[in-house]
């Protein structure tokens, strides 16, 4: 069982794949480096666990089609 992601990440994730919807991937290492290269986030573990939901919901998206 995992964590219960924040409405400030939850909120980033969606706005991220609402904008840049073909940008990722389900690699971790590429949607890091987008995340650190289209934010302004400061706190690596921020950038971590957004980069992480975005692989996250990228691989359900998968599996659903």
């Amino acid at each position: 069982m995992g964590t219960v992601k924040s409405q400030q990440i939850k909120r980033a994730v969606k706005q991220f794949l609402t904008t840049y919807p073909d940008e990722f991937t389900s690699d971790f290492e590429k949607n890091k480096q987008k995340v650190i290269s289209r934010s302004k986030i400061g706190s690596k573990k921020i950038r971590n666990v957004i980069a992480g939901s975005i692989t996250h919901h990228i691989k359900l998206l998968k599996l659903k089609k």
